[in-house]
């Protein structure tokens, strides 16, 4: 739903070049020279994000640690070395000064620990009982090489895709946290920041072609869309795809698929064969990459599919997420 209102709604009156492509972040050049100056700072990654989760707190992070890892995270999937966040707060009415600061206090140590300043932001109050409590709106802006391209469309046929670990730990963390889920998992939300983790894929030489984060919608619908840009098929293994066992159990008890459920600190890499070993090590020498492992390759056909191979031996295909399985998750 939000994939055709993004096509169907914004993008005939928006359309440009650096939208069309769908990515997690607009990469642009920008070049304006005038007589007393030129400007020529290479391309730069940009992105928004605006984050209502509910609660504002759970297991494994916040509100404001959401805000600044999934905007550095957005950057970092065009291969991006992220620099600069602003952020925006809408508040309620009557929201208590000591949850406000510990918002604050998750923000600054997330960028801290991403090496990314927050540089400009905004703040409005609602009345109450119009925000639950506060929303925040973050937009990030990285640097990257001219001659490095990462794109959604660029997946080809014998590429390798890895997933960097267990996937589905967001979602079913903030489903416990609203007190809906039964039972204590014991998972934390995998929110953390990636750009760590690109930059030492990039730097250990391997030929990568497409990032992803594969966040609201979780590992399918990314998948999907990666597929339909590139209009290739990619082919993964239900067994080789790591999910905690505790993850399972919940997913199995509510009906839910785990491979729809929203992840914050997990990445899609789609990179040639020859260099699937590099990356793979590069992954899991990073911090969040223990767990990094291959799940599939990229073929030629049927184009703009996604085909699991089940544990039963059978093939299912993989849809995008036609609804919200868990609304308001970031």
């Amino acid at each position: 739903m939000s994939h055709d209102l993004i096509t169907h709604t914004f993008l005939p009156f928006f359309d440009n070049d650096v939208l069309r492509r769908s990515n997690d972040a607009g990469v642009v050049i920008p070049k304006r020279s005038t007589p007393d100056h030129n400007l020529d700072v290479g391309k730069l990654a940009i992105s928004t994000d605006s984050h209502v989760v509910w609660p504002l707190f759970f297991s494994g992070g916040d509100i404001g640690r959401l805000a600044v890892c999934g905007t550095v995270n957005d950057v970092a999937m065009m291969g991006a070395d992220p620099l600069y966040l602003t952020a925006g707060f809408i508040l309620e009415e009557g929201l208590e000064f000591e949850i406000l600061e510990r918002i604050i206090k998750s923000m600054q140590a997330s960028a801290q620990e991403a090496r990314i300043q927050i540089v400009a932001g905004d703040t409005k109050v609602v009345q109450n009982g119009k925000a639950d409590g506060v929303y925040i709106n973050t937009s990030g802006v990285g640097i990257l090489p001219n001659d490095l391209i990462i794109d959604g469309a660029y997946a080809q046929p014998g590429d390798i895709v890895l997933i960097s670990g267990t996937i589905g730990d967001h979602g079913i963390a903030v489903l416990e946290a609203r007190g809906e889920l039964g039972f204590r998992s014991g998972i934390s939300s995998d929110i953390a920041p990636l750009n760590d983790m690109v930059q030492n894929i990039l730097e250990a030489g391997a030929d990568v072609h497409v990032l992803r984060d594969p966040t609201r919608g979780g590992l399918a619908t990314s998948l999907t869309e990666i597929a339909r840009q590139s209009h290739v098929c990619i082919e993964i293994n239900e067994t080789s795809i790591p999910v905690r066992p505790a993850v399972n159990a919940a997913c199995e008890m509510l009906g839910f698929d785990p491979l729809y459920i929203a992840n914050e600190g997990k990445l899609i890499a789609i990179v040639s064969e020859a260099s699937a070993g590099q990356a793979l090590e590069a992954m899991r020498n990073s911090r969040y990459g223990d767990d990094a492992t291959v799940i599939g390759k990229v073929i030629d056909k049927p184009e703009d599919r996604v085909l699991m191979k089940t544990a039963l031996g059978t093939t299912r295909v993989i849809e995008m997420l036609s609804g919200e399985m868990l609304p308001r998750i970031c």
